[in-house]
């Protein structure tokens, strides 16, 4: 039936709710069939009945509840639960030319293709696209899969997609900062022997301005002191230029310093980038080894590996698990815990009689008369397919099956009977019945002939 189908976005998330979890969930969008949403927990997608249930209103929105095995599945703690429209895309309806127009087959029709495009608009909104001010040059195809593979993705100067970095690029990255941190420790230590000479040559000024100051207190105390006056005075120039040649030097030490720092600084952050990326692989490293831990435990708890006799626990020292199997290497053979005992996990075909048909019809081992077991053992049931009949060894000879003649060889000759009746005996109604005699019949025995039945003894 048509129903109209809002504007609206087919996509709903929700936190955890209701009890355990199970919702239920509403979606306000319109759906025909409860075929047309995909669930997911988290990013687990769920399956339609085994998970969930969907409940439809009679406007077409409803509801999502989720069940005790969808509750149970991982992650048993989501953090959301996503309700998405998944209307699969066909055709229903094919009108034929001269033939029936109903109305609600075409509302049927028109609302299916505006589901269809509301779900690609919802798809669309979520894709890695440009945006609609961007000049029609653009390319947005991405470079072929074998080009782009371990690889990120950047975009060159006019915005197209292009490759970006590789891993042995995050390798150079982590080399290229432990170099930075070298060149960093370096740096501060041209910084710490610049400022010593820089403290030098602040010291080697004070001494001077009190050398000339004293070379000035001689010259006005005596004439004949003007000569060392003059001499201590060129000293203290001298030791001026000194002076300022090391604080030259200082500065200039300062600025490398300065230099070395800045790149130490970029260096480090460069680092620290590739740290974060690194502790980020490590975290989904360790996630994958304890998953694969984990599915080997489980695998060893349900096989249990080569054992002499049979185990009383599973490889952990915890109780055997029903339908565990370990491998007995004295039978030797596969073996089932059914849950209290320990059993064959499968029975050889061999010396089984056949069933050839779905009515259970046994297929009897077929051979001709030639192809008798050499030393057959009474009991032993066959067809002939010389004689093509069924037969039977009674110990000292193949007869047929049921009774009947006997003889050496091919030969059918001998009929025999016993001599002696030792048990009560009645002939069948209707049935007469021969005897080859002399016949005994023992005291207190019966033989019970029925009217209108014949014994004769020959």
């Amino acid at each position: 039936m048509a129903i109209p189908i809002s504007n609206v976005t087919r996509r709903t998330v929700y936190a955890p709710s209701g009890t355990g979890g199970a919702g239920p969930y509403a979606f306000t969008f319109e759906i025909l069939a409860n075929t047309d949403i995909a669930v997911f927990k988290d990013d687990v997608l769920l399956t339609l009945t085994t998970h969930y249930t969907v409940t439809i209103n009679a406007n077409g929105t409803g509801s999502v509840l989720i069940n005790a095995t969808g509750l149970a599945l991982a992650p048993l703690s989501p953090t959301q639960y996503a309700i998405v429209g998944n209307r699969t895309i066909a055709r229903a309806t094919d009108f034929t030319t001269g033939g029936d127009f109903f109305a609600n087959t075409l509302n049927d029709e028109l609302d299916q293709q505006t589901i269809f495009a509301q779900q690609n608009a919802e798809g669309l909104t979520r894709a890695l696209t440009a945006p609609q001010t961007d000049p029609t040059t653009i390319d947005m195809t991405l470079p072929r899969a074998a080009d782009r593979a371990n690889k990120t993705l950047a975009f060159d100067a006019v915005g197209d997609p292009t490759l970006g970095i590789s891993a042995a690029d995050v390798a150079n990255a982590v080399t290229y900062a432990t170099n930075a941190a070298a060149s960093a420790a370096a740096a501060a230590s041209s910084a710490s022997a610049a400022s010593s000479s820089a403290s030098a040559a602040s010291s080697s000024a004070s001494t001077a301005s009190t050398q000339a100051t004293n070379a000035s207190a001689s010259a006005s105390s005596a004439t004949s002191s003007a000569s060392s006056a003059g001499s201590s005075a060129s000293t203290a120039g001298t030791q001026a230029s000194n002076a300022s040649t090391s604080a030259s030097n200082a500065a200039a030490s300062a600025s490398t310093a300065t230099t070395q720092a800045t790149n130490a600084s970029t260096s480090a952050s460069s680092a620290s980038s590739s740290a974060t990326s690194a502790t980020a692989a490590k975290v989904a490293a360790e996630a994958a080894r304890d998953s694969a831990l984990a599915a080997y435990d489980n695998f060893d708890d349900r096989y249990l590996g080569p054992y002499a006799s049979n185990p009383t626990l599973d490889n952990d020292g915890n109780a055997l698990l029903g339908g565990a199997l370990y491998f007995n290497t004295v039978v030797p053979e596969m073996r089932l815990y059914t849950g209290s005992a320990w059993v064959a996990a499968y029975v050889s075909g061999a010396g089984f009689v056949q069933q050839s048909s779905s009515t259970g019809a046994a297929y009897l081992p077929t051979g001709t008369t030639g192809q008798r077991d050499a030393s057959p053992a009474a009991g032993y049931l066959r067809f002939n397919s010389t004689l093509t009949k069924p037969e039977v060894y009674t110990g000292t000879a193949w007869g047929s099956v049921g009774g009947g003649a006997t003889g050496g060889g091919s030969d059918e000759i001998f009929i025999e009977n016993g001599q002696t009746v030792s048990t009560n005996y009645t002939i069948t109604a209707s049935k007469n019945a021969m005897s080859t005699g002399p016949i005994t019949v023992n005291s207190s025995i019966t033989v019970t002939v029925p009217t209108g039945s014949r014994w004769v003894v020959v």
